[in-house]
């Protein structure tokens, strides 16, 4: 796994690319500019769980042939202050599914996703506490 990244202007706009040549752009949302090119590096972390959790529960949720016909996620980090940096203290997850999908399987999916094969998850899981809800049909779980 490779990642290359590339200035696009005089500031923080960067163009990172996959070895596959998907681009993501980032830029430092801290300047208290206007605008934008991009997301900020620690959007992303968040992105990356929301993402990797989401890749994982409905994999599951179709190998058991649940029928999912809306999926959400929001994912809220939490930081602290620590020396120069913040980094994140508490990352929690809320993932809002809709279908005809039996609850418990939807809990289980969420489970195996956040303490077992979410890569993104159990990387920060020394450092960071992750947590996560599930909401079935607008209903909490």
């Amino acid at each position: 796994m490779k990642i290359t990244l590339e200035r696009k202007d005089n500031d923080f706009h960067f163009e990172a690319k996959n070895d596959n040549g998907n681009v993501v752009h980032i830029d430092n949302t801290s300047t208290g500019k206007d605008s934008y090119e991009g997301v900020s590096p620690m959007n992303l972390v968040l992105m990356s769980v929301g993402s990797c959790s989401s890749i994982d529960i409905i994999h599951i949720l179709k190998k058991q042939r649940q029928e999912i016909t809306g999926y959400r996620v929001e994912v809220e980090g939490e930081r602290k202050p620590e020396k120069e940096a913040k980094p994140f203290k508490h990352i929690h997850t809320r993932v809002f599914l809709e279908g005809d999908i039996d609850p418990e399987k939807a809990k289980r999916a969420a489970q195996l996703s956040f303490e077992k094969y979410c890569s993104v998850s159990i990387t920060f899981e020394a450092s960071v506490k992750i947590t996560y809800e599930v909401v079935l049909n607008n209903e909490k779980l």
